[in-house]
């Protein structure tokens, strides 16, 4: 808990909430950078780090015991990440057919689940910020395999 009275260890734990926020960002935009998206390492990072911060700073402050200051922050990232998110979003026509394609919406998305994993950090949700890490790379790495493979079926060029 933040509120302890030994304040090297309070330290600790909020360094390690910290250091959480970015090892999850860092996964997120290793994948992304790998990938060669707009939005690489240090943009999630910094997207997970800023949540933890933003967490904490009610958490640090005592500013409540019902956690209401923390559901208001955490209401206030995931809408303010949206508008990060949507900077990755570009809309784009086909030449041959003029039909209208969204790109970017997978980037967009882990950007806000980024922002997500950052705030479950700063709460010092440890499991689920792993679980929510592993899920999130699962989705990514996995999926994006299964979508290659089943595209191949798609359009048999017999």
């Amino acid at each position: 808990m933040l509120t302890s009275s030994n304040p090297s260890h309070n330290l600790i734990d909020l360094l390690l909430r910290l250091m959480l926020a970015i090892a999850a960002g860092g996964s997120i935009g290793w994948n992304r950078e790998k990938r060669h998206k707009a939005a690489g390492l240090r943009t999630h990072i910094l997207v997970s780090l800023g949540a933890a911060l933003f967490v904490l700073i009610p958490l640090q402050l005592n500013l409540d015991s019902m956690g209401e200051s923390v559901s208001r922050a955490i209401q206030g990232i995931a809408a303010g990440v949206g508008f990060l998110g949507a900077g990755e979003i570009l809309h784009t026509k086909r030449p041959d057919t003029n039909e209208q394609r969204a790109k970017g919406l997978t980037s967009a998305a882990a950007i806000w689940v980024t922002a997500a994993l950052g705030a479950v950090g700063g709460c010092g949700l440890w499991e689920l910020a792993i679980a929510g890490t592993f899920f999130t790379l699962l989705t990514l790495e996995g999926l994006k395999k299964v979508e290659q493979r089943s595209s191949r079926y798609d359009n048999p060029e017999d």
